[in-house]
């Protein structure tokens, strides 16, 4: 399943002592593809700097990078779907060129897009998107 991981669920699921871990394993092991473009790469980056140290932050970029079930895109058209946020666009925009199906995210300015028709792009909560998993 593609999927785009808003930055605050990247950093919940990478530390092994979190519950939410198994989410960052999905993608590790082949069984979720994560959709970044550089804009997301460059965002990752700024906060686990500034959450985790350099040192964390070059080990995760570096496992997304080279992990086989990552997919790099570049978005072209800029949806501008989210106002209270406009940063957030960045994911969306990616979901879209992605054709991911699901935005993982707790953030409630996404939600927004539940009330658009087009482009249709899916939500789906952290601890859902976990549930599903586990199915």
């Amino acid at each position: 399943m593609r999927i785009v991981l808003d930055t605050n669920c990247l950093i919940q699921s990478i530390s092994p002592k979190s519950a939410y871990h198994d989410i960052w394993l999905s993608i590790l092991n082949g069984k979720n593809t994560l959709c970044v473009s550089n804009e997301i790469l460059e965002e990752y980056a700024e906060i686990l700097n500034r959450l985790a140290g350099e040192t964390t932050a070059n080990l995760v970029l570096n496992a997304i990078i080279e992990c086989r079930n990552v997919m790099f895109f570049t978005p072209y058209y800029r949806f501008n779907l989210i106002s209270a946020d406009p940063d957030d666009n960045k994911f969306v925009d990616c979901a879209i060129q992605a054709n991911a199906h699901y935005i993982v995210t707790n953030d409630h300015h996404y939600d927004v897009l539940r009330h658009i028709e087009f482009p249709k792009v899916g939500l789906i909560k952290l601890m859902d998107f976990l549930l599903m998993i586990h199915g």
